[in-house]
């Protein structure tokens, strides 16, 4: 998956913006997700591509397949929520892998991503068992490594 309009460090709040705009849109129509669970998966998809790829890629390389995502999305919310990111995500009514596919293949329907050929959502059935990526022992265990 890539970012069709990835926020570059240097863009304009207004783009910011009318990025949201699109992203209410979508979750008002799309559904059972929040506009939060669609922010999170867009920055953690900027996030994964810059950690397995560089600052420095270009455009045409700035692709990841839909296991990538999933695991970045694991590591992007232990960073950003620590023990919390399980609750955070049930709380956004994401449970599964797939749910990340759902909110990605949302968003490359609303046109904000993009995806090739080889790209499917069943890249995201059953990357990992939440129970087990999000356990207690393997959350503290992932923070203590930072």
């Amino acid at each position: 998956m890539s970012s069709e309009q990835a926020q570059q460090p240097n863009q304009q709040p207004t783009q910011h913006s009318n990025v949201d705009v699109d992203l209410k849109q979508l979750a008002a129509k799309v559904g059972p997700y929040p506009l939060t669970a669609y922010r999170f998966v867009r920055e953690g998809l900027s996030r994964t591509v810059e950690m397995s790829q560089g600052l420095d890629s270009s455009e045409a390389d700035r692709h990841v397949s839909g296991q990538q995502l999933c695991m970045g999305l694991r590591e992007f919310a232990i960073e950003r929520y620590g023990l919390l990111a399980p609750v955070v995500l049930r709380s956004w009514h994401v449970q599964r892998t797939d749910d990340f596919g759902r909110i990605v293949f949302a968003m490359i329907d609303a046109g904000l991503l993009s995806k090739t050929p080889q790209d499917s959502f069943d890249d995201f059935r059953g990357v990992f068992d939440f129970d087990e990526a999000f356990g207690r022992d393997r959350l503290v265990n992932a923070m203590q490594h930072r």
